[in-house]
């Protein structure tokens, strides 16, 4: 890690604080000249950093730039050792993970873009991602579990965010099954998760979870007005975000069998006790939706009264528009 970096990750972790140059110097061994050296390279960066005599650099609390440092000033001491990439323009934070999958086959891997031109939602849709208002990020893992307990990392993922977002802004978001995110009835969050399979063993080896958080994000294209919102907050940093969404998912998916995380799913769920259109290869489906099971099925009654039980796969969702007919 460079001086530059490590001034960087100390002003992170006393974000909003004042640190004195001759501070950074003896902590870090190196001259007040290389300390200011650092701090004007990071200024050009577009670090909003003040400086007054006698107070020393204090890193602005607006300053909203992706880096490494600053979502490592928020992990968990156990997750430090994670790697994380920040890009200024990925085509997806996904597909970054797959092409980087080779060399970090053993590694925990963080990615977060500014912006993506190629965003990514289930079933081919594609997530709105421009630069500087939201947070688009992967998390690589390596679970080499079964394939049927690793279906539940979008679920656990779903339950990271919402209680990340919480943690921090105090928001009290929904999750409408299985994997999107609303705030006061607008889409604010998407998780796509990818799996690595090895076809022999029946297991999955490697896992990509895609999220994306609308934060600030405004000017939504004419197909998402009405439907696309954000958090928006101002005051949430999108690296405390990412890592505030790592030390809450990690730790859920270190034991892909225990469910206890089902209890808050089922609290901020979107859907239960309401009516729905469920779609399978576009034919919709009215119905009720009842409960979620242990393994985050939804089971939902037909108009019929016929009780099924739905697991994501190519099934969509949606709230239904008007009442089933009695």
């Amino acid at each position: 890690m460079s001086i530059k970096q490590k001034i960087l990750l100390r002003l992170e972790r006393a974000r909003g604080e004042n640190i004195s140059g001759q501070e950074l110097a003896a902590e870090l061994g190196v001259s007040r000249s290389a300390v200011w050296k650092a701090i004007s390279g990071l200024r050009q960066e577009g670090y909003q950093i003040h400086s007054s005599t006698n107070r020393g650099y204090c890193l602005a609390g607006e300053n909203d730039l992706l880096s490494p440092e600053g979502i490592r000033a928020a992990l968990a001491p156990e997750f430090q050792g994670i790697k994380i990439h920040t890009y200024k323009e990925l085509d997806s934070t996904n597909n970054e993970a797959k092409r980087l999958l080779p060399q970090y086959q053993d590694q925990i891997l963080l990615l977060l873009a500014d912006q993506q031109s190629q965003g990514r939602g289930r079933q081919g849709r594609s997530f709105f991602s421009p630069g500087g208002s939201g947070l688009y990020m992967s998390l690589l893992i390596h679970p080499r579990a079964e394939l049927s307990g690793a279906l539940s990392i979008t679920t656990m993922a779903s339950v990271a965010v919402a209680r990340a977002i919480r943690r921090l802004s105090g928001r009290e978001v929904q999750i409408k099954w299985v994997n999107d995110l609303y705030l006061e009835g607008k889409k604010i969050c998407g998780i796509l998760t990818e799996a690595i399979s090895d076809f022999e063993t029946a297991t999955v080896q490697s896992l990509i979870i895609g999220i994306g958080v609308n934060i600030r994000t405004e000017d939504f294209p004419p197909e998402l007005a009405g439907i696309g919102g954000s958090l928006q907050d101002e005051s949430l940093s999108r690296n405390r975000l990412a890592a505030e969404i790592v030390n809450q998912l990690l730790p859920l998916a270190a034991d892909l069998k225990d469910h206890s995380y089902l209890e808050d799913y089922r609290r901020f769920s979107l859907v239960l006790g309401k009516e729905i259109e469920y779609y399978i290869q576009g034919v919709p489906h009215p119905a009720r939706a009842l409960a979620i099971d242990e393994q985050g099925g939804l089971l939902v009654r037909s108009p019929e009264g016929e009780e099924i039980t739905l697991s994501s796969g190519e099934i969509s969702l949606r709230l239904a528009k008007k009442p089933l007919s009695s």
